[in-house]
């Protein structure tokens, strides 16, 4: 980061500004620059297989927005000195900053950057438009430099059109057998053309330039116009030992909003311009919000400036309340939500139920330890927000007495405003325990099984829930199971997994508490079942699927695995997607 020379006479307000606003203009630059550096590395990654290196790069490219932003919010205190919390500079300097940025092809990643110094620095409670940038200053974005896209044009067969696509992204690792690949991956397309009555009109497709590449995979993300139908195409690329292989192929809006969810690890794509990225995602999943798109790109502060905007618009045209959420109530947080609004907010409580013994530091760090983590698809992304105001007559009665009774630290009551010091802001999904009662018993069994899919999932990344009560997990609009309650999330390493010693006498087996000593790392596998509470056909069909769960080896294997240091790919699409089941 370039250094600014302060002149040594006072400076004035115009001077200082644009002194500030150049300061925070290379700070921005610099944060692009390493955040490119790292993104460009995927490619190698993938085609060396390097997945440790992949996750390293992973992580570091997590850490590095606030490191940046620490850095600069020091440089920006000491060049304003006793100025710097004068508002009247500040308005200057973001009037400098927006003429400085209006030609940056991302120029709104930037004004998010900006507006990480600012609360930094204010702690503004709600939003102070004279100094930060509550929405875009620009109304039309900056003039497309290239386009997103290479378009291929209508060919014989499909199978011709894939096989210029798949040349076109070669990669230094050849591929294992590219003929067949064509030949299945044009069969499946044709398959599903025929279904929606669109096989043998004028096809065009539309591929993303840059490869998404996130874990063990590489992902090519376009769409095929045939006729009036605009359909989903992303060709899932994998690197085996024989070579790059097209594993799955993905044709549906569902498909791809998995592909790109809440619960995934954000992707390592390599994109100029990210505003045409999204606004083309969005064409392919058009009830996924911008924001998530952003977040799923690594984009992750700007798209959570664009969910409170998201949620300022909700709050402009609802005429709903606040009121808590359905599901029973939690030891550690209390959660409200707003009925025609798809997400949560979590609080902290003052004090935590019997027998939670945590703390609230350590809560705050079991989140930023998920921030961290491979999702694996079953984790929920939360968003972590500090000083929200909200108008007071929002929230319902009910919910005012609960956050006045559990969370009095953290919740400011004002005449006219609930002002929240720090909150977390998820996507609401439908918590199991409720699920399996009002779905139909098919889709209760379906709930079942991809509960205990989740637990493994979560094992193969090194992580225990450690309270694997169904309240604890939700379901998703697409039937996914996920966790979100992550106060007892440990590592699967640091876990004791003991079979039940065998009772001495029959007054063992009826004792209150364990008359054989327990640690507190110990995990007992054999007991999930009964806490779990499953009767009749779900206990069958949780005991046909998932009867390892309950087995001390599976945990033992699995510890073995990671302490070798294997990473395990998920994936997030179907078997029937698969090409080679």
């Amino acid at each position: 980061m370039s250094t600014i020379l302060v002149e040594h006479k006072p400076l004035t307000i115009s001077r200082l500004a644009n002194l500030g606003a150049t300061l925070i203009c290379q700070a921005f630059e610099s944060y692009q620059q390493q955040f490119t550096t790292i993104t460009q590395r995927a490619r190698v990654r993938f085609e060396q297989q390097d997945w440790a290196g992949a996750q390293a790069d992973a992580a570091e490219r997590l850490e590095l927005y606030n490191r940046v932003v620490n850095t600069a919010v020091a440089q920006i205190r000491e060049l304003l000195g006793e100025r710097v919390e004068q508002k009247l500079v500040w308005a200057s300097l973001k009037a400098v900053y927006s003429g400085l940025i209006a030609g940056r092809g991302d120029w709104e990643l930037a004004e998010t950057f900006y507006n990480s110094l600012t609360r930094r620095i204010f702690a503004t409670v709600g939003v102070d438009p004279d100094i930060e940038f509550v929405d875009t200053d620009f109304d039309v974005p900056p003039t497309q430099v290239e386009p997103v896209c290479t378009v291929y044009e209508r060919a014989d067969t499909i199978a011709t059109q894939l096989r210029r696509i798949l040349q076109d992204y070669a990669f230094a690792v050849p591929y294992a057998d590219l003929e067949q690949d064509i030949a299945l991956a044009s069969a499946l397309i044709e398959k599903h053309l025929s279904k929606i009555g669109a096989l043998r009109v004028a096809r065009l497709i539309e591929m993303v330039r840059p490869v998404f590449y996130r874990g063990k995979a590489a992902y090519l993300v376009g769409r095929l116009h045939s006729g009036t139908h605009a359909i989903p195409l992303v060709l899932a690329l994998l690197n085996t030992p024989a070579g790059v292989v097209v594993d799955a192929v993905l044709l549906t809006e569902d498909e791809v909003s998995i592909l790109f969810s809440f619960a995934h690890s954000y992707f390592h794509v390599d994109v100029k311009r990210p505003y045409d990225l999204i606004l083309f995602l969005r064409t392919i999943m058009p009830r996924k919000r911008i924001a998530e798109l952003y977040i799923s790109l690594g984009y992750n502060k700007h798209g959570k400036t664009t969910l409170y905007r998201d949620m300022l618009q909700h709050m402009a045209t609802s005429r709903e309340q606040f009121e808590i959420a359905q599901g029973e109530k939690g030891m550690v947080m209390t959660v409200f939500t707003m009925p025609d609004y798809d997400l949560v907010f979590k609080v902290i409580k003052d004090r935590f139920a019997y027998p939670k013994h945590t703390t609230r530091q350590e809560v705050r760090q079991k989140y930023r330890l998920v921030f961290r983590l491979d999702r694996a698809g079953r984790l929920i992304d939360a968003q972590e927000f500090e000083h929200l105001k909200f108008r007071r007559d929002r929230f319902s009665a009910e919910l005012l007495a609960e956050l006045q009774a559990v969370a009095a630290q953290t919740i400011t009551l004002m005449d006219a405003d609930v002002i929240i010091k720090h909150a977390y802001v998820e996507r609401r999904v439908t918590p199991l325990n409720i699920y399996i009662c009002e779905a139909g018993e098919e889709a209760a069994k379906a709930a079942i099984i991809e509960y205990g899919n989740a637990i493994k999932d979560l094992a193969a990344t090194n992580i225990f829930p450690g309270d694997l009560w169904l309240k604890n997990f939700g379901v998703t609009r697409h039937g996914r199971v996920v966790f979100y309650d992550y106060d007892e999330l440990t590592w699967l390493t640091d876990c004791r997994f003991r079979k039940l010693p065998v009772a001495r006498h029959d007054e063992d087996e009826l004792a209150a508490t364990p008359w054989f000593n327990v640690e507190e790392q110990d995990v007992f596998p054999q007991e999930f079942e009964r806490f779990l509470g499953f009767q009749g056909v779900l206990r069958q069909v949780f005991m046909a699927h998932h009867a390892d769960l309950l087995d001390v080896e599976f945990w033992r294997t699995y510890q073995q695995r990671h302490r070798q240091g294997e990473i395990v790919h998920f994936f997030p699409y179907s078997a029937e997607r698969r090409l080679r089941r």
